[in-house]
């Protein structure tokens, strides 16, 4: 009889890891029925969960705080693989621009909402702020979702993207200093606010900047015993870096994010399998994010005092009024076409931070927080999936290039004990001067051999009748002390 106990622990517990991976199985295979349906895949996470915990309450009993922490954790992963995927070169392309999206962009969407949800709903002020902070902010989570296998030429993407993972940061500190601000009344409410959103802003820069530093010297000059351990690594790197800017009163996202970027072009030992592992515990966590989000909405209230008609209002004041004007004024002193501009307008798309932030609100003790949390749930469910859904729609009609990168599951490559300073790759655009041209009318230098060219997930046979097409992946060794920029016949359109 002292078996039977361990026994029937077992079963249950077995059953309940086999619906579990079930459950996670649905969800990586429902990215097929999005790419099918046109419906970004984290709508359908967020639905789907919300739809199941009406049906099977016990599903819903998941604590805010717990919510929070896993979402949280989510959120580390997604902004720490999207700063490594921005990178620093891709950065310097649009940095002031992501850098004046990013904060005044977040404090004027606050502020609209904020008019808004008090003008023609009749919240409160301090209630509307507060809305409008959640709702502020661009989501990571969906915009790489949606971008992730697409090749957008130009700088509307890295706008995006760098928009969305600077954005995050900016709307939660000000939700922390409004929040903080809450007990305090007139210019000692304002004091207090700026104070607080000032710290985290400036100690999470900091703490990413110095993290990142020290992280590119550790995953350099430390080797491992394992291939292996190098992703765990810089994955474990990531989460010191969030919980030193937290300890420090400063901004976590921000930090990780940051320090993604610092990293994101270093050449390290196994970065190609660390940024594979990343990427994929990143979309894990797109999933995860989205699916416990969506266990703490009840579908069934959203009829109450009128939650879905105010999120639904407040979504298409969003999509075709707010961001279109007022953003679009911001961004009116970038450089970009009229089709580039009207694109990064629409791809502001809200996700998995607006909804946490609503959790924020939750805990805060105010009166009528579950109908602000639904309606925060309307606005991201309509901006995901009529936004999200129409993203590939509005880049045709902008003429946006939009590249779907097909799936490359096979790899051909030569591991080297040193790092292999002569080897460079190459991407041919069109218009370069290799664009249509053979290898042997290349005016390269003596110092750049071509050694390997991909197209169209096919390797060619080289020899000095090939032309070179746009598209082609190039790599060729470049001698060490050649100073030139030997990429240039390549990357750069011929005059």
């Amino acid at each position: 009889m002292i078996g039977v106990r361990p026994v029937r622990d077992v079963l249950p517990f077995g059953l309940l890891v086999g619906l579990v991976a079930v459950a996670v199985l649905a969800a990586v295979l429902s990215n097929r029925l999005s790419e099918r349906s046109r419906i970004p895949a984290p709508v359908i996470f967020l639905v789907a969960a919300a739809g199941a915990s009406d049906l099977f309450p016990a599903l819903g009993d998941l604590s805010v705080t717990m919510t929070q922490r896993v979402v949280t954790v989510a959120l580390v992963v997604i902004l720490f693989d999207g700063g490594m995927h921005i990178g620093r070169q891709r950065l310097r392309t649009a940095a002031g621009a992501i850098v004046w999206l990013g904060v005044a962009g977040t404090f004027v969407t606050a502020g609209a909402v904020a008019l808004a949800a008090h003008g023609l709903f009749g919240l409160d002020w301090s209630t509307a702020l507060l809305l409008g902070a959640a709702l502020a902010p661009t989501d990571p989570a969906v915009v790489f979702s949606v971008l992730g296998r697409k090749e957008i030429t130009g700088r509307s993407g890295v706008i995006l993207e760098g928009e969305s993972g600077a954005n995050d940061p900016v709307g939660i500190a000000l939700m922390v200093a409004l929040l903080a601000a809450t007990g305090t009344t007139g210019f000692g409410a304002v004091t207090a606010g700026v104070l607080e959103f000032t710290l985290q802003m400036g100690i999470g820069a900091a703490v990413g900047l110095a993290g990142g530093a020290v992280l590119a010297v550790f995953i350099r000059r430390v080797p491992l015993p394992s291939a292996a351990l190098y992703p765990l690594r810089t994955l474990a790197s990531a989460f010191v870096i969030y919980g030193a800017a937290t300890v420090a009163h400063g901004s976590g996202f921000l930090a990780v994010f940051v320090a993604g970027i610092v990293i994101g072009d270093l050449p390290a030992p196994y970065k190609g399998d660390t940024r594979r592992v990343l990427a994929s515990l990143a979309s894990l966590a797109e999933i995860v994010a989205f699916t416990v989000l969506g266990l703490t909405v009840t579908l069934g209230t959203l009829g109450e005092g009128h939650a879905w008609q105010i999120g639904l209002a407040l979504a298409v004041l969003l999509a075709f009024v707010i961001r279109p004007l007022l953003v679009g004024l911001l961004l009116a002193r970038v450089n970009l076409t009229r089709g580039e501009r009207v694109f990064v307008l629409w791809s502001g798309l809200k996700g998995a931070v607006p909804i946490l932030l609503g959790t924020f609100i939750l805990t805060s003790g105010r009166a009528d927080t579950l109908r602000i949390y639904d309606i925060i749930f309307v606005v991201v469910a309509f901006s995901v999936a009529v936004q999200g859904g129409l993203v590939p729609a509005v880049a045709r009609w902008c003429r946006i290039p939009m590249r779907t990168h097909p799936p490359e599951p096979w790899s051909l490559g030569v591991r080297l004990r040193h790092e292999p300073d002569n080897v460079r790759r190459f991407r041919v655009v069109p218009g370069a001067r290799a664009d249509g041209v053979r290898i042997s009318d290349l005016d390269l230098p003596d110092t750049v051999w071509v050694s390997l060219i991909s197209r169209g997930g096919h390797l060619l046979s080289l020899n000095g009748e090939t032309v070179l097409r746009a598209g082609d992946d190039v790599t060729a060794l470049v001698d060490p002390d050649d100073t030139t920029d030997a990429g240039r016949v390549f990357t750069a359109l011929h005059p």
